[in-house]
């Protein structure tokens, strides 16, 4: 029989294990969302990745407390003139469905 240690160090396993599952299939959320974004607007979607900038609980609209993501990415504008034109854009996911998306102001001359 299994001693509580055992079991305590399994469920934290399946816990570790759950949380990168999770954050998969969030970042992979994140990523489709930033790019649709990107080409709705007619934007580059820079580097292809997006970055997890923090992780925090958040109670959904029925209530059950999610894990809330904030992810970052970069995008420009093809006409934007001068050599420095990378914007950055955020995309807040509760679970692994988009609550936000915002992209940095920028001006087309």
């Amino acid at each position: 029989m299994a001693d509580s240690s055992e079991i305590l160090a399994l469920l934290l396993l399946c816990a570790a294990g759950w949380y990168w599952y999770d954050g998969l299939r969030a970042r992979e959320a994140a990523l489709r969302a930033g790019r649709t974004a990107c080409e709705r607007d007619q934007l580059l979607f820079l580097d292809e990745t997006v970055v997890l900038e923090s992780v925090r609980f958040k109670r959904d609209t029925g209530g059950k407390l999610r894990l809330r993501r904030r992810y970052a990415f970069e995008f420009s504008a093809p006409l934007l003139a001068g050599g420095d034109n990378r914007r950055d854009g955020t995309v807040l996911m509760l679970s692994d469905r988009v609550e936000s998306l915002s992209l940095a102001p920028f001006r087309l001359q």
